[in-house]
């Protein structure tokens, strides 16, 4: 039977295949609206009574499974206890558990490491699918609050927001017509592993569950079945950690004195642009960029932080810097007023670890038939496209449709090399997509799939967020759903007409179809060989999970019937 869904508690066992997904999101997203809004207009003692809402409402609960569970990129990654979740009967337990009135214990988090851009080890703590979950209540509670505070130069781990606001931010302050010319690039010596815990639990104040991240941050961790104790920092790789992260690093304009327009526009000698622990700050001389480095060092050790001095430079526009995998520079140009005109472009070494990953990916399909290659390569160089498609990147993937092109011959060579070159080129090379003149496509003679090019992505300047807008504010609904549309551009013509006709919202779930999770393009005809069923009418793009309920709920009708379902 089904729960019957309140908005702070529940009544009998949960049924994942019977949740209203509707409702449920619903009354998450307006209890985070009411917090925005309460915080918004200053009053602590609203926003606290509803922070406790949130954290004891049943569809906060169920929400925040589903996001733990479904959609992370982690959702089968095992804590310290080895238990992951992958069955309905399985989020349904987890459900249950957490709706418990009891005291929780932490668990310490599971010490894993990834490989960084530098050759060296990142150190990650992937805390119990538990705590996860509880995480994710938390979350939704404290980052509303939080939102309607935060400075519209910090980008990084935002609803809405991401490397591409970011990018656009430092493009539109390093424009010839500026006046800060000099640049603090900063680099702060590892940030989440060394943020000061009573500073942290100082700036969140009276919130409710401050107890519990309390216990997050000294859960420690256990690396090697050792268990180390944690006095600083907060774990990598917790669902709340970016979020406290940001907290830490909060009023960096108020302490550089950075004052605005109406407008948003920076009116002081100095501007910042922050994604998470990464930021710069334009300075209008060197002397005020090397205040600005004592400034900032004082204020970071009051956060238990310090830059790191080898990575921590100042920089002129026309020597250029690299951001978020980007080159920003300022180059001689004639026909500019200035002289000067600032060029976004990826950077060397963004470029030169794709060509690495793309070397490894051809020696690694050796023996392998074309439409496998295909199949590897395309996501990666679609991803790298999609991402660095907002500056001036065309030469960039020329060049490396180029590199591609030799790669692909050496492969083809390796494989036949008892073949002639003609042989070889009418087996994989060919004008595969009508659309284009081009006759040197590595494709699939048999299946007819072809490898896509770097130079077919577009440019297409990406439009950063206006000002400290937030997703949180009921006022900006129709602005956010504008923009969703500006995602639209990375899929195919009949997914773009079908997200554009259901204004980018799932039928099945209420909520914004581009939100990471994987989509599923679902026929109201269920049979076959009708001519009708696929015609945009009588098709919705649902979410992959909305999918497997609507499969589920229409096999149980039918059981009850004593019919089926295809």
């Amino acid at each position: 039977m089904q729960s019957k869904t309140l908005a702070n508690g529940t009544m009998g066992h949960t049924d994942w295949t019977s949740i209203d997904w509707k409702k449920a999101n619903r009354i998450v997203r307006n209890l985070r609206q009411r917090i925005f809004k309460a915080a918004q207009a200053g009053d602590l003692n609203k926003v606290r009574q509803l922070q406790k809402l949130m954290l004891r409402c049943y569809s906060n609960t169920l929400v925040s499974v589903r996001r733990v569970t479904q959609v992370n990129a982690g959702k089968y990654t095992a804590g310290v206890d080895k238990v992951i979740v992958k069955t309905p009967e399985a989020r349904n337990g987890l459900i249950d558990e957490i709706q418990k009135h009891q005291p929780w214990r932490i668990h310490p988090t599971r010490r894993v490491y990834i490989p960084k851009s530098n050759g060296k080890l990142r150190p990650l703590g992937i805390p119990t699918i538990l705590d996860r979950a509880h995480q994710a209540r938390v979350k939704n509670a404290l980052e509303p609050e939080w939102e309607a505070r935060f400075e519209c130069c910090s980008h990084g781990f935002r609803p809405g927001r991401g490397c591409h606001d970011a990018i656009m931010h430092v493009y539109s302050l390093s424009k010839s017509t500026g006046r800060r010319k000099w640049v603090v690039d900063a680099d702060i010596k590892g940030a989440f592993d060394n943020i000061s815990h009573d500073f942290l639990l100082n700036a969140i104040g009276s919130f409710p569950a401050k107890h519990l991240i309390k216990q997050w941050l000294k859960a420690g961790y256990v690396d090697k079945d050792v268990f180390h104790e944690t006095s600083a920092g907060t774990p990598q790789g917790g669902i709340v950690s970016p979020l406290l992260a940001n907290i830490a690093l909060h009023d960096m304009e108020s302490a550089l004195g950075v004052h605005r327009q109406k407008c948003g526009s920076p009116i002081s000698k100095r501007a910042i642009v922050r994604y998470a622990d990464d930021f710069l700050v334009f300075c209008d001389t060197r002397e005020i960029a090397e205040q600005t480095i004592k400034d900032l060092q004082v204020w970071l050790a009051e956060r238990g932080l310090s830059f790191s001095e080898e990575k921590t430079r100042i920089v002129h526009l026309t020597e250029g810097f690299d951001f978020l995998g980007f080159n920003i520079r300022l180059y001689r140009n004639a026909s500019s007023k200035t002289g000067l005109k600032p060029l976004v472009k990826p950077s060397k070494k963004s470029v030169q670890t794709l060509k690495d990953r793309l070397r490894l990916e051809w020696k690694n399909l050796h023996g392998s038939n074309a439409g496998t290659a295909i199949h590897r390569l395309t996501p990666i160089i679609k991803g790298w496209a999609n991402y660095f498609r907002i500056g001036n990147s065309k030469q960039t993937f020329n060049h490396l449709d180029m590199y591609m092109f030799h790669k692909s011959i050496q492969w083809a060579k390796r494989q036949h090399a008892n073949k002639s070159w003609n042989d070889i080129t009418s087996m994989y090379w060919r004008a595969w997509r009508k659309s284009r003149t081009d006759k040197w496509v590595f494709g699939d003679k048999e299946t007819g799939a072809y490898l896509t090019k770097f130079s077919w992505v577009s440019i297409k300047r990406h439009v950063m967020v206006k000002g400290t807008s937030s997703k949180d504010d009921p006022s900006l609904r129709e602005y956010w759903l504008k923009r969703e549309f500006r995602g639209l551009s990375t899929l195919t013509k009949d997914h773009r007409m079908l997200i554009a006709r259901q204004r980018c919202l799932c039928p099945q779930c209420g909520q914004i179809l581009l939100d990471g999770e994987k989509l599923f393009d679902f026929h109201l005809i269920k049979d076959q060989n009708n001519p009708d069923r696929g015609k945009l009418e009588n098709r919705r793009m649902v979410h992959a999970y909305c999918h497997q309920q609507i499969l589920k709920l229409g096999l149980k009708k039918a059981g009850q019937k004593g019919g089926s379902v295809c």
